[in-house]
Parts: structure tokens; C-alpha cells; sequence
């Protein structure tokens, strides 16, 4: 069956929240996991890279160089992909990223330690993808794999509703403050699912990434149908007076 897409329905606050936490875990597990290397985090591997050739470590430098080289590919596709389906009626575009970013993950699983600079590089490729497809939530510029420009979008928000008592502001904040939280969640889990699945544990993003994938449909079906939810609502509302008024009849009948 044939969509139309009616507005965005990737920015929802349950889909930014598991990408945030999918963003936070992929971090940890290649730090974990992978060596000591960040997948999300560029800026640090710049600095390691630039401090490793400055010591003509060449290995060392090619180690961070690789997911650098592999982050600018992933944003380069995910502009590719967004040009090529952005018409697409069967599948809005990000989720065609989102089943990429899910096979990059399953794969990555497979990876030995001994091919860690190939899982890194993997593992950064589909945190591009991710960074450059999904850029809001609710209307609000946040990222959902790193914390930095949300730190600073949540701090300017929250300082401009101080001077102006805007509570869209405010409310705006503590979405970008709160997608901070989760990107730290889904990093402390990242943690113990690493000490106990060990390099399987990716496929936890997988999961989160799969959920992304499905909650988008659902959306895209309320923005299609915007009579459905009320619709639904209002039969909720029937099927609760049908219950009460049969308890009443009980409750009389004793």
C-alpha cells in the first residue's frame, strides 16, 4: 500500500529518545570494545590521531584516521539516500537509514578483535548516517549521538526563557536536556551489556534501531489519518462505559 507523508514523523520525542540511547550505547561499545576508539565522538579522534603523528606512530594514526575517513562517508550517503528517496511513497527515506544502520550493526557483531579497525569504522559509518538524517526532535535541533552543540542548545534555551518566561523555551530545554540523559543511559548500559554479551552486544542497538523503524510507521499513519487517534480514542472511551455500567449492574445485583 501506497503513503503520503504528511509533515516529519521521524522527530517524535519516543524515536529521538531511542536513537539518543542507541547513540550513547554504540559510543560505549567501540570504546569498550573495540579499543579505546570513539564511534561518535570525531573531535576525539582527531585530537588522538593528530597527537599519534605527531610521535610518527603511523598505526596508531590510522587506527583513529580510519573512522574519521568513515563518519564523512556515512554523511555523504545519507544525503545520497535522502536525494534518491526523499519521494519515495512505500518507505519514508530515514527509514531506508535505518535499515542500513541495522545491517552495518547486525554485521558488526561478527567482527573478531583482531578486525576492530574495520568494526570501528562500521560502527562510525552508521553513527553518520544517523547524525545526518535525524536532526530534530519535536522541531528542536538536537543530535542523538553526541552531547555537545544539545549541552549548549539546552543551556541558550533555558537562558532565553530566564530573560523572556517563554515557556516553549523551557519546554524546549528539557527535551534537549533530556536527550542528553538518555544518550548517557543507553552509554551506562552499553557498559554492562558489553562486560556480559561481550561483542554481540551491538545488537542491542539493532533492537532500538528496529523499534525507531516500526514507531515511524505508526506515525505516519496518524499523519495520514489524523481523524484515526480520535477515532480511537472515542472507542476507548465507549468500551470504558460499557465496562463501568456492568460493574454498576453487578454491584446492584448484590
Amino acid at each position: 500500500m501506497q503513503r503520503n507523508y504528511h509533515g516529519q514523523m521521524s522527530d517524535s520525542l519516543l524515536v529521538g529518545a531511542l536513537l539518543s540511547f542507541t547513540g550513547g550505547f554504540q559510543d560505549a561499545y567501540t570504546y569498550l570494545c573495540r579499543g579505546k576508539v570513539f564511534a561518535n565522538a570525531q573531535t576525539g579522534n582527531i585530537v588522538l590521531m593528530g597527537q599519534n603523528l605527531a610521535m610518527l606512530d603511523w598505526e596508531r594514526t590510522i587506527r583513529y584516521a580510519i573512522p574519521i575517513l568513515a563518519f564523512i562517508a556515512g554523511i555523504f550517503l545519507a544525503q545520497k539516500i535522502h536525494f534518491r528517496f526523499k519521494a519515495s511513497k512505500r518507505l519514508h527515506w530515514r527509514q531506508l537509514v535505518l535499515m542500513l544502520e541495522i545491517v552495518v550493526l547486525f554485521a558488526v557483531a561478527f567482527l573478531p578483535e583482531e578486525l576492530n579497525l574495520l568494526a570501528n569504522a562500521l560502527v562510525s559509518f552508521s553513527c553518520a548516517l544517523q547524525v545526518d538524517s535525524f536532526r530534530k526532535i519535536r522541531g528542536n535541533a538536537l543530535a542523538t549521538t553526541m552531547c555537545i552543540g544539545n549541552m549548549r542548545n539546552a543551556t541558550d534555551l533555558l537562558c532565553a526563557y530566564q530573560a523572556t518566561g517563554d515557556k516553549r523555551l523551557k519546554r524546549k530545554s528539557l527535551q534537549a536536556y533530556t536527550t542528553i540523559l538518555i544518550f548517557a543511559l543507553g552509554a551506562t548500559l552499553g557498559k554492562f551489556a558489553c562486560d556480559g554479551m561481550g561483542l554481540r552486544a551491538i545488537w542491542i542497538c539493532c533492537v532500538g534501531l528496529l523499534l525507531a523503524f516500526l514507531i515511524m510507521f505508526i506515525h505516519d499513519e496518524l499523519a495520514a489519518n489524523p481523524d484515526l487517534l480520535e477515532h480511537e480514542r472515542e472507542t476507548i472511551r465507549e468500551e470504558l462505559l460499557d465496562v463501568r455500567a456492568a460493574l454498576r449492574r453487578l454491584v446492584t445485583r448484590k
